[in-house]
């Protein structure tokens, strides 16, 4: 019987706000993933300084998906060379 993880709540600070999120992830894990994105809205300001939260948290989503999908991407080319050079080696 698989064992059924338990949802933890964690307070982390982003952006000079503190927020509880809850996932399945570790604390640690949530916390590197609010540092990761206090980082990138700070990056984002500087570049933009007069930027509102809002449209500052707009921005920083728009740049997170688009790394992911790039990353997304490459994972999928990535399995499909590894595919294509079992397939030539079987």
């Amino acid at each position: 019987m698989k064992e059924r993880k338990e949802k933890q709540r964690t307070t982390v600070s982003i952006y000079g706000q503190q927020y509880t999120v809850a996932g399945y992830e570790s604390p640690k894990h949530m916390r590197e993933v609010a540092e990761e994105l206090d980082t990138k809205m700070r990056e984002i300001k500087q570049m933009n300084p007069y930027l509102d939260t809002t449209r500052l948290a707009v921005l920083t989503a728009v740049n997170v998906i688009d790394d992911y999908k790039k990353l997304k991407e490459k994972v999928e080319r990535l399995e499909q060379e590894l595919l294509a050079g079992d397939e030539k080696n079987a």
